[in-house]
């Protein structure tokens, strides 16, 4: 059985929200089950990174929470916050104006070297 979850956000698209609630509530749910979790932000989801721009999505219609709401649940269980160095450059996500969340840089050879570890569950989205 894993004891660490590495959860890789690529796929996803900010300027689709319905698809953004999930991978944190997972992430808080392994973690509120004593699981290591690392998420990996890459590609446009540096952007969710970014002062107030993850407060203002949410992933449903109905919704009162918002995705930042679900990230500081998925944060405050024990998730790490890790951003693609690349794409903090290319996004304009800087120490400055990222979420207080934010635990660190990590490029893709960080990221092999985790999921590549025994013990861990990959989750890409």
């Amino acid at each position: 059985m894993a004891d660490k979850i590495v959860i890789m956000l690529l796929n996803l698209n900010p300027d689709y929200p319905g698809t953004l609630g999930t991978p944190f509530f997972q992430a808080a749910v392994a973690a509120a089950m004593d699981l290591e979790v690392e998420i990996y932000f890459a590609a446009r989801t540096t952007r969710l990174l970014m002062k107030g721009e993850a407060s203002r999505l949410y992933p449903g219609s109905g919704q009162e929470k918002s995705v930042y709401d679900f990230m500081c649940d998925a944060h405050e269980a024990g998730a790490k916050f890790y951003a693609c160095a690349g794409a903090m450059d290319e996004h304009g996500l800087t120490p400055d104006n990222a979420i207080p969340e934010l635990d660190g840089a990590r490029g893709g050879g960080a990221f092999i070297g985790e999921v590549a570890e025994e013990g861990v569950a990959v989750l890409t989205y």
